[in-house]
């Protein structure tokens, strides 16, 4: 009964900030802003919370989404995304080599700190294994929190200001609740269930959302069904996944998270800096559109980034298949990469 405050607390801000920011007609709204009320609120002492188990609905139903923007007609294009693929690869490479000697010279970390710090993985399996290395985890964690605070606020903002691009309406690109059909809500609930229980039999990385998605992506492929999750439901995992991404900050003050705003901010420069060089030599050299590429590099959250893309319009399923191969990569590779990296000496 103690934690139905801070569960209250969440999503209440989470509900009162997306209202404001789509009142607001701001990008994204109801993700980032209720991402922007509950880190206020964390901040400020107050100690908001989004349940474990209504967080991995929510994320499920971002995982079925995901999957939905799979389609029959895509099969021939999947084998072309191998060039992108190999390029998302490089620049991975490139971003956490820049990055890890910018915050060992800038914050001082050291070399494991560093490392999995800069590593554009996903924040929990960067800090598990960080901390496995010796590394500082409430470092580690701070540091991929802003990450991707500072990236999801950056880049929908970026493309309102720069390119003008406006989000879309939610039931325009998902559909209402009330047009999904019987069958048709039975074949993705079959997919959220079975998939995130596949998954975490299989261990996957972020399985919640990966399992989900890749069952639904199968179906959709297979033509058993075209539906989508309703806007009424993906709003409500946008409010939620924001909300969790501000209530990681109870516990912090101003200060410390001041003091780690300045190395953060720059090491997101930079990954923004490498992922749009990136994408900008693609483009230069392919049919692929600087826009879609650079959301595909760009190392957000895999929900985060992908309703980045649903909102702007841009190709999920490219989008979501590219953050999850980086997900996978970095983290099968990274604890290997690591080793070879303090090997060589690089980083000191």
């Amino acid at each position: 009964m103690t934690r139905l405050g801070p569960w209250a607390l969440a999503l209440t801000l989470g509900g009162a900030g997306g209202a404001l920011f789509a009142a607001l007609d701001l990008p994204l709204p109801w993700m980032l802003g209720a991402l922007t009320a509950n880190t206020i609120a964390a901040l400020s002492g107050l100690t908001p919370e989004i349940p474990r188990p209504l967080r991995a609905i929510m994320i499920g139903v971002l995982g079925l989404m995901l999957g939905s923007a799979f389609a029959p007609e895509m099969l021939d294009r999947v084998g072309r995304w191998s060039g992108s693929m190999a390029v998302l690869l490089a620049a991975m490479v490139v971003t956490t080599l820049v990055v890890v000697v910018y915050l060992r010279r800038v914050a001082g970390m050291s070399v494991v700190t560093a490392y999995f710090a800069g590593a554009p993985g996903g924040i929990n399996e960067m800090v598990i294994t960080g901390g496995a290395f010796g590394g500082d985890e409430r470092a580690i964690a701070l540091s991929h929190a802003l990450r991707i605070l500072f990236i999801v606020f950056t880049v929908p903002f970026g493309y309102r200001l720069v390119a003008h691009v406006h989000t879309m309406p939610m039931a325009q690109s998902m559909g209402r609740l009330l047009e999904v059909s019987a069958a048709d809500a039975a074949i993705l609930a079959a997919c959220a269930i079975l998939g995130a229980a596949v998954a975490r039999l299989l261990r996957f990385p972020a399985w919640v959302l990966t399992g989900p998605m890749i069952t639904s992506a199968v179906v959709h492929l297979a033509g058993l069904t075209s539906s989508h999750p309703p806007a009424e439901l993906v709003i409500a995992a946008q409010v939620v996944t924001g909300s969790g991404i501000g209530a990681r900050f109870r516990g912090l003050g101003w200060g410390e998270v001041a003091a780690q705003a300045r190395p953060a901010l720059g090491a997101t420069a930079l990954m923004l800096a490498v992922s749009a060089g990136a994408a900008a030599g693609l483009a230069a050299v392919s049919d692929l559109p600087f826009a879609l590429l650079l959301l595909s590099f760009v190392p957000g959250g895999i929900a985060e980034m992908c309703l980045v893309a649903l909102a702007l319009g841009q190709d999920v399923a490219f989008v979501s298949t590219h953050h999850v191969v980086r997900v996978v990569m970095v983290i099968v590779l990274a604890p290997l990469a690591f080793r070879l990296f303090r090997k060589t000496g690089a980083g000191q």
